[in-house]
């Protein structure tokens, strides 16, 4: 770890309710660092789900800034925004968000086709994919010829398709059994220590936070705490 890959200054997130402001984020202040390993906690409500959607350029602040490998993401434009979030962050779903009527390796392919990269480097970078995340033998398989656990994992593999710094997972095991779920946390971990990836997963699941180096807990929309392990 040596240098933030995302910094949030001040952030606020207010959401208008007829004549009602409704504060989803509290001035949130935090500096992820590249290479770290860190979940995100906290009750339903406490502002998980709107932290990471800002965090994912899906979403603007209301206040506050937000620096992207040291770009500041509130003054980018919508296409500036999607680009910049389509080449450096891959998402992983709690529903696993694969679309039913083409292949696993289709579903990996339509990252790398919106970044228009050749068909045979794209080809090729699946095949890899699909090597790191143990699924070559089911690449021509339709999501529902897969179990959910693999489902997960062909969503993992969609996720590292553009080679992403920062791969950004919501409830990644909340649709799986408790052994499969290990499974996909032990990957995810792989990825961390082995890929260099900045791993940012967000849970209410208390018992995840062990599988992070950093863990930021949430409530009513501010951090009550933030813990590195020691490296």
């Amino acid at each position: 770890m040596d240098k933030p890959i995302l910094k949030l200054h001040d952030v606020w997130k207010i959401y208008k309710m007829g004549e009602v402001d409704v504060p989803a984020l509290k001035g949130v202040s935090v500096e992820i660092e590249q290479g770290d390993f860190v979940v995100i906690i906290g009750a339903s409500g406490s502002g998980k789900s709107t932290m990471m959607n800002l965090i994912g350029c899906l979403d603007l602040p209301s206040k506050g800034t937000i620096h992207l490998k040291g770009q500041d993401i509130t003054h980018l434009s919508e296409s500036d925004l999607a680009t910049l979030r389509g080449e450096t962050i891959g998402f992983i779903f709690q529903q696993y968000n694969l679309i039913p009527s083409i292949t696993a390796f289709d579903n990996i392919m339509l990252p790398l086709e919106f970044l228009e990269m050749s068909e045979h480097k794209a080809k090729e970078r699946v095949k890899k994919i699909l090597e790191i995340v143990g699924l070559s033998d089911k690449s021509h398989h339709l999501p529902t010829q897969l179990s959910g656990g693999q489902q997960q994992r062909v969503s993992i593999a969609r996720s590292l398709a553009a080679d992403p710094e920062i791969i950004l997972a919501d409830e990644p095991t909340g649709a799986l059994d408790s052994v499969t779920g290990r499974q996909i946390l032990d990957m995810l971990q792989k990825l961390w220590k082995e890929e260099g990836k900045t791993i940012i997963m967000v849970t209410h699941d208390l018992n995840l936070a062990k599988y992070a180096c950093t863990r930021i807990e949430l409530k009513d929309g501010q951090i009550i705490r933030h813990s590195r392990c020691k490296k």
